[in-house]
This record gives C-alpha cells, structure tokens and sequence, in this order.
C-alpha cells in the first residue's frame, strides 16, 4: 500500500531509499564513489512506479 496517494512507495521502500540517501551522503562526504547506491535507489523507485503502473495509478 502506497505512503500517499502521490507517491508510490509503500513505507518498507520508503524506509530503505532514506536509508541509501543517508549512507550516500556520507560517502559523498568522503569523497567515495556513491554509483552503486545510487542506482539501488533507482532500481526500488522504478520498481514501485510500476507496481503503482500496473495497478492503474499514476
């Protein structure tokens, strides 16, 4: 079940990409590399989008 009616995320998805931004900025801090994380949290937005898609949601 989606967070909101504008959002697609439900609250395990949205708990996990705050989590990824967290970490992300922590190695942005150090200079590190944030490539793979970053396409970790495009992976769950995509995934959600379009499980909301297939239901007939936008």
């Amino acid at each position: 079940m989606p967070v909101s009616r504008h959002d697609p995320h439900n609250i395990r998805e949205l708990a996990k990409v705050i989590a990824l931004g967290i970490r992300i900025e922590k190695r942005r801090a150090y200079g590190k590399s944030t490539a793979a994380l970053e396409r970790e949290v495009d992976r769950i937005r995509e995934k959600a989008q379009a499980r909301e898609d297939a239901r007939g949601r936008k």
